[in-house]
């Protein structure tokens, strides 16, 4: 499986279900769990319009779960 690193912003952060979408460059939405963040991000205290990369695998299902997400430079 290929694995691709898509950019986007974090839209919405659902914080008491411990998960959120990403507004991607690709104009798709992905899912995000807290379980997926890289060990560098707080969740608690993400609240929106933060700059992400994530890894995207093809098939593109639109879904992110227990993936690594890092803040974009």
């Amino acid at each position: 499986m290929e694995v691709n690193v898509a950019t986007g912003t974090i839209k919405k952060v659902v914080a008491d279900r411990g998960f959120g979408f990403i507004a991607a460059e690709d104009k798709k939405e992905y899912f995000f769990h807290r379980g997926g963040l890289d060990s560098s991000i707080d969740f608690d205290r993400l609240v929106g319009g933060e700059r992400v990369e994530f890894p995207r695998s093809k098939p593109t299902r639109q879904l992110a779960p227990l993936l690594p997400l890092v803040m974009s430079r």
